[in-house]
């Protein structure tokens, strides 16, 4: 039996000198105790030594993803004849790579736990198997290997971390959710003991603060709320508490409605800070996008495509209603009017448009974002020259589409315009005069 054994440093093929040792596992460690006993264990067939740091990270993202390397499936067809290839039996720690080996050259393939132990005997007695190997020079190549294979699978760029993005719009999305429903409960709660300040304090930050500040309603005469609320609704709501008619609660209410403000003062707090890191993210990954559509909607967009460089891919039609697929399948099954913007709609550009301009505004905002989301992603250049330049040209000509609506809309349209005057010339002949000229008619009775 062959052992297939891979390093950082290449690929190893080991001879098994018994077969049988592998139906007795638990005694399998005793043969790799020392070097000698390993060496007497398995020997060493062919080695396979990387050229390169890229041809180890080919190789190795290969088998990641349960494909035959290239370079192993030469080694393999190299060091195993042809007539060997089907009674041969390779042992394989990874049984996607072990079958693959099986559909492409053909040969057995044994991955059990008792592979697993053969393998950790090999490891630990790896360096005196394999000679001109040392530990220093192991360690280096699996390191250097390692950092690879990190960037690789997570693509990482310390400039384009856009998943960075989507958590962080997410959680905001979600804090905002659950903001609402703590205070919301925070006024109904506090609402039978006081049910007038819920119309007077209209901000629910404020709200949660009063109480904090306040506690029951009796001692709104003696707090100072001038930190949280302006001066004219704080005498009109200290004059609320004393008309109130709201119930009375015990000091264990109280209590458990501090704790909730608490809550609510927490996550206002965290949720301003999220804020704050998402655009200072959108500033430094998608500079362009983020002067163009704002933090909040460039988030979004990239949020809904999963990343910046999918959004970048995209075309300014999909773009335009990136947000609006269910109501664009609705119309499309139905034969109606599709959608005309998604999540775009939500941009300042499109917002200060007039209602019939909102269409175009979105268009053309679609069309200016999908030129500066692929100067983010492809771009070498961080400023935001580009997307500036941008929204000057689009902030003109919604200026320009306003003054000409204006204008059409004043225009006198109930006044006709004056049609040119065209001189009739009259008929050659007259035909009264011509009259005379006829013979009269003879009377019968003559």
């Amino acid at each position: 039996m062959l052992v297939l054994y891979e390093t950082a440093a290449g690929f190893a093929l080991f001879k098994l000198v018994d077969d049988g040792k592998l139906k007795k596992p638990e005694n399998l460690h005793q043969d790799f105790e020392t070097p000698e006993q390993a060496n007497k264990t398995v020997k060493l067939k062919a080695f396979s030594k990387f050229e390169n740091t890229g041809d180890a990270l080919a190789a190795v993202t290969g088998i990641v993803e349960g494909k035959v390397p290239q370079n192993l499936k030469k080694f393999l067809t190299d060091e195993i004849s042809e007539k060997k290839m089907k009674k041969e039996t390779i042992a394989i720690a990874d049984p996607k790579l072990g079958s693959a080996i099986n559909q492409a050259l053909g040969i057995k393939v044994v991955s059990d736990s008792t592979v697993m132990d053969l393998y950790r005997g090999i490891r630990e007695q790896f360096e005196s198997l394999v000679s001109g190997l040392s530990h220093q020079d192991l360690s280096a190549m699996s390191l250097g290997l390692s950092h690879s294979l990190s960037r690789y699978k997570l693509k990482f760029s310390p400039d384009k971390v856009d998943t960075m993005i989507v958590q962080a719009i997410g959680l905001l999305d979600e804090l905002d959710k659950e903001l609402n429903i703590y205070a919301m409960r925070v006024k109904e709660w506090y609402g039978w003991h006081f049910p007038e300040m819920a119309r007077i304090i209209n901000d629910n930050l404020a709200y949660a603060k009063v109480i904090k500040l306040m506690g029951f309603r009796t001692n709104a005469k003696e707090t100072d709320l001038s930190s949280v609320l302006p001066e004219e609704i704080e005498e009109e709501l200290k004059e609320a508490a004393v008309i109130s008619m709201g119930t009375e609660i015990s000091d264990e209410d109280i209590d458990h409605i501090f704790e909730l403000c608490d809550q609510v003062i927490n996550i206002f707090e965290y949720r301003a800070q999220l804020y704050e890191y998402l655009t200072n993210r959108m500033n430094a990954i998608a500079p362009n996008l983020t002067t163009l559509v704002g933090e909040m909607v460039g988030a979004r967009l990239i949020a809904h495509a999963g990343s910046l460089m999918n959004l970048a891919k995209q075309p300014a039609s999909t773009i335009q209603i990136l947000g609006a697929e269910k109501a664009l399948f609705r119309a499309l099954k139905t034969k109606h009017n599709t959608p005309k913007y998604g999540l775009i709609y939500h941009a300042s550009l499109v917002g200060q448009a007039n209602p019939k301009l909102k269409a175009k505004m979105a268009r053309s905002l679609a069309t200016k974002a999908t030129l500066a989301l692929r100067v983010d992603a492809l771009g070498e250049t961080e400023d935001a020259s580009m997307g500036i330049e941008s929204r000057t040209q689009l902030e003109t000509r919604l200026r320009f589409l306003e003054t000409r609506s204006t204008n059409q809309a004043n225009r006198d349209n109930s006044s006709f315009k004056q049609q040119k005057f065209q001189f009739k010339r009259s008929a050659q002949f007259n035909d009264d005069a011509a009259a005379g000229d006829k013979p009269a008619k003879r009377r019968r009775n003559e």
